[in-house]
Order: structure tokens, then sequence, then C-alpha cells
């Protein structure tokens, strides 16, 4: 009798735990379900090529920006595709140095460690020669901890470890291939044809697609107004010979003039990054990342296309004080330093150069501006100004001459074409009133 009674003890724990356990998963399939996107919105068979797998966002290019970004939204939960053309780890000049406030933007990723084993060094400042003449600007680190610095390292050793961190999530598929065109339907961006590694035709689709994959898109057409020339090119320095002989390459930028488009977002090179001298390209893109994962993080469905794109265009307000200083600066030291015949122009290097060596709240005021940590509009203004009253002061100063007039006025002209296309695509509010200036954040649609 006991070892019926045993028996049957056993019996009944063991059908009571598969009631248990059954109940227990179909709970959570719901709270799954409810908590998902819904699945009709991330597949549809299109007829073009092999339909893959469920997707709520369809990354294209997993340089810095993808790479991290695809880390950040999958760290979320959100289910990632990656296609990126080349995964092999880049070889090529692509701006190597990571200012500090990038290095910020990847403590606040959880991306920092990215930036160990791949022999980076840290860069506190940069020394400035001109003219035997020497002075040093400093990033102002000192409220910041001791780890917090800039880093010169190989891009493609960084990107790499971006590309492993953001592939160790089981949520985000990483793949090599080549996106050929967007699948659009009724004006909205579904997804994209894209040509895996083999060659074989496929069609990923997902409610939101982040293009993000480089100067050299072949989509950007698809995504910008058309009135706006699609390329620009400028020249930057890649390497000194043994002889002292300058190579030079083309470094490819494009205009910042994204077209809303439901079911699409254009981030990343798109926004004309120059960097030559600052360095602030991937600075400006991680800054990206950070916005666009806040922004998605309140959104639990983005099925409804014209809804979400509605909401996302505040990226490309949220974006520009960090992207317009750093871009701004970076444009204007690079045309301050190139060589130039002009007397104005030079007399501008000797006013930057010599605004700079000032030292203290000068120098200081800038290098905060070139760090990356505090990029406000409005400082770059005040400096700019201030820079040119410096330089026309040196040429007056102690008797002024019609020469030296003359050339004054010519720098009052070049600083002029500088500062206040800055104040005209900022805003005057924005750049001078920020507080006077409704908050750009808006609650989600749904």
């Amino acid at each position: 009798m006991a070892y019926q009674y045993i028996v049957g003890g056993v019996i009944a724990s063991f059908l009571g735990f598969v009631f248990l356990y059954n109940s227990l998963v179909r709970r959570l399939k719901k709270t799954r379900i409810s908590m998902e996107f819904p699945v009709e919105n991330c597949v549809k068979k299109t007829g073009n090529g092999e339909v893959v797998g469920a997707t709520d966002i369809i990354i294209v290019g997993a340089g810095v920006a993808g790479a991290a970004l695809a880390y950040s939204l999958g760290k979320d939960g959100r289910r990632v595709h990656v296609i990126e053309r080349e995964l092999n780890p880049p070889d090529r000049i692509a701006g190597e140095a990571l200012l500090p406030g990038g290095y910020v933007k990847l403590i606040e990723l959880g991306l920092d460690d990215c930036v160990d084993g791949i022999d980076a060094q840290r860069i506190s400042g940069y020394d400035l020669y001109k003219d035997g003449n020497g002075t040093k600007i400093s990033f102002p680190l000192e409220k910041f901890q001791s780890h917090v610095a800039g880093r010169n390292f190989h891009n493609g050793r960084f990107v790499q470890k971006l590309r492993e961190k953001a592939a160790s999530l089981p949520n985000v598929n990483l793949e090599q291939g080549t996106v050929t065109s967007l699948l659009e339907e009724s004006g909205t961006i579904q997804g994209v044809h894209y040509k895996n590694k083999s060659g074989q035709e496929l069609t990923a689709s997902a409610p939101l697609t982040i293009v993000c994959d480089g100067g050299f898109s072949n989509l950007r057409r698809s995504l910008c107004y058309p009135k706006i020339p699609p390329e620009l090119y400028t020249a930057f320095i890649s390497a000194v010979g043994k002889q002292n002989n300058i190579r030079t390459m083309a470094n490819r930028t494009m205009p910042a003039a994204p077209l809303p488009t439901p079911g699409a977002l254009l981030m990343g090179d798109a926004f004309n990054m120059r960097h030559p001298i600052t360095g602030g390209g991937m600075t400006v893109a991680l800054s990206d990342v950070v916005v666009i994962r806040d922004l998605l993080r309140p959104l639990h469905n983005l099925g409804n296309a014209s809804a979400v794109c509605r909401y996302l265009e505040s990226f490309y307000t949220l974006r520009k004080p960090m992207a317009s200083t750093i871009n701004t600066l970076a444009d204007t030291l690079h045309k301050v330093f190139s060589a130039s015949s002009d007397p104005a122009m030079q007399q501008m290097q000797q006013a930057c150069f010599g605004y700079l060596s000032l030292g203290g709240v000068f120098s200081n005021g800038l290098s905060s501006l070139i760090s990356g940590l505090y990029p406000r509009p409005s400082s770059l203004a005040f400096h700019l100004f201030a820079m040119t009253v410096y330089g026309v002061g040196r040429l007056l100063l102690p008797f002024p001459s019609p020469n030296r007039m003359w050339t004054g006025a010519k720098l009052i002209w070049v600083a002029s074409g500088i500062l206040f296309p800055l104040i005209k695509s900022e805003g005057v509010k924005q750049m001078f009133f920020p507080l006077t200036v409704p908050a750009y954040y808006r609650a989600p649609p749904f």
C-alpha cells in the first residue's frame, strides 16, 4: 500500500508540475506578445527574393554609428538585423581620433571597453606650432574621472570591437551583405532588398529601417531632398611620406538635408561630418546613437510608420547642437590653417594662434568645444567673435595704417562668412536664448 501511495504521489506531483508549467508559459507568452512588436508588421512577403525572419529594426551599415546603435537597441530588447557590405576589418584612414565627449558617450552606451586591447593612446589635448612658436590646448577634464580622455587608435580595430560587442547579443543578427535598394510600398519604407555574401537576393522587412552606411551610401538619394546636390568633396591630409611629400585623398562629405520618410531614418556620415582636424565625426555619431536610443525607448509599437516618422523628426533637431558646433569648428579650423596667400586669411591664422596662446578662459573655451564635452553653438559664436576682435586689435595697435585697416576689414569679412551662416542655421533663439525655445522632446504618439 505504501508503494502505491508513493507512486500516486509522484504521478500527481508530475501532473501538477506540468499543469503549472503550462500556465506559466501561457502567461509569459501573453506578456511577451503584449511587449513585442506585431510580427505581421515585421515580416512581409514581396515576391522579390526570399524573405528573412522577423525583425524590429534594420540597420544598414555596421560602422561606428551602425554597430554602436545595434548594440544599444539590442540591449534594450529590440530584434535588430544589421547588414554590412564588408565585415573584414576596415583598413583605411577614417577618423582615428575619438574626442573626450565621444568617450563619455561610449560610457553612456556601455561600450567604453571597446577602446581596450586595440593599442589606443590617451590624448588630453593638442599642441599647436606656428613659425617656431608653440602652444598647448588642454581638454577640460578636471570634473571627470581619471579614465575620461580622448583616444587615438586604428579605426578598423575600434569598429571591429563595436561589431563584436553588438554580435554578442542574441537578438542582434549581424550579416554581411550589400543592400541594393529600399523596400517601399505606398510611400512607406518597409525594409530593404539586399544580396548576401553568397550573392543570393533576399528581402528583409521591419517597421523601421535606419540607414547609416557612410559617405559612399547608395541609399541616400532616396532619403534626401532631390534639389540638394548629391555629394560634395573636400580634401584632407592622409599621409606624410619620407620625403615630406603630402599625399591627399578625397574626403567625401554629404549635405545635411534628410527628407523625413515614413519607416526610415537617416543618420551617420549623411550629415556632412567634417572632421579633418578635430576628429569630431565619431563623437557626433555616438551622440546621435544616444539620441536615437532615447527616442525609441518609449515606443512599444513601430508598426505605425507615419506616426513614428513624425516622432523621430525631432532627432534631426536634437542632434544639431553637437553636430553643428563640432562640424562648424572643424570646418573653421580647416579653412584657417590651410595654406593661403590671402593676407586676411594669414592674419586670421595669426589671430587664432594668438588667441589660443592667451590661455585661461580663451583657450579653455575653445578646448571645451573641440573636446565635444560642452558643444554649445552660442559659445562657439562668442569665441569666433572674440577671436576676430583680437585679430583686428593686433592689426590696429599701436598705430593703424590704411593697409592694416583694409586687412582688418577683410578679416572681419572672413569671420562674418563663418559666424553668420552658423547663427542662421541654428536660429537666434536657439543660440542665445535657449530657455525660450519649447522642449523638443514630445510624448510618443502611441
